[in-house]
């Protein structure tokens, strides 16, 4: 999704669905600035979260939406 993903992460978390991030689908934080690393993503979109007032996914919830096995 790459220069889409801050929009379409705001529409999804908006809309009360789940979002994604990482450095597999965006390599920049704005348009003249690389992201750092994963973390700074992360922090990106979880700020997006609490704007919305929505919950953070653990790690173990996450791998039960997806339907993965427990690492």
């Amino acid at each position: 999704i790459g220069a889409n993903q801050i929009v379409l992460n705001e529409w999804a978390v908006g809309a009360g669905g789940h979002a994604r991030t990482g450095l597999e689908d965006n390599i920049r934080l704005a348009r003249d600035t690389l992201a750092p690393s994963n973390a700074a993503l992360v922090e990106r979109l979880v700020d997006i979260c609490a704007t919305h007032a929505r919950p953070v996914a653990t790690p173990a919830q996450a791998r039960q939406i997806l339907g993965l096995r427990a690492a």
